[in-house]
């Protein structure tokens, strides 16, 4: 399982720096092109967008899988006893949920249902949704993975 965890979490850094990466590089020529040329390209501006759309949601991902995302805790941290368990269920499950359903099911239908082909770069809209699904296993896997985890953690304690 701890190779499991580490090739999970190479790969997602190694896709958030190749965004990095990406978007510095293309931001760099932007502005040389359009600071030295006096002619910006056009192709990098949407180059950019596809990038940072896909930052964002493989970002969004690893946060998830480091456990350091955006969380409401204002009810959570209130509760307690066998009502916090529940509760913590039921907001895991909703989390698998909402990924499942929109994240991996929706956006699979997006990206399949996707016809149009960028104006510039001449991609097809395909690529830029098929983020959703991507992300999405992701995050189930890193939820998984946790849980896993803490199954075991709790089996080599009793």
């Amino acid at each position: 399982m701890k190779k499991f965890n580490k090739i999970l979490d190479v790969v997602m850094r190694f896709l958030m720096a190749l965004a990095m990466f990406a978007l510095l590089a293309g931001g760099t020529w932007q502005i040389f092109t359009r600071v030295v040329l006096r002619d910006p390209s056009t192709v990098t501006d949407e180059f950019l967008r596809y990038v940072l759309i896909w930052a964002s949601m493989i970002g969004s991902a690893y946060c998830f899988y480091r456990d350091e995302h955006l969380a409401l805790d204002l009810i959570r941290d209130r509760v307690k006893g066998p009502a916090a368990v529940a509760l913590h269920v039921f907001i895991e499950a909703m989390i698998l949920f909402f990924v499942c359903y929109v994240f991996i099911y929706g956006g699979t239908k997006l990206a399949g249902a996707a016809l149009n082909v960028s104006s510039v770069m001449h991609i097809p809209y395909t690529f830029l949704y098929a983020v959703l699904p991507v992300s999405g296993v992701f995050i189930v896997l890193a939820r998984v993975l946790k849980y896993v985890q803490l199954a075991a953690e709790k089996g080599g304690k009793n």
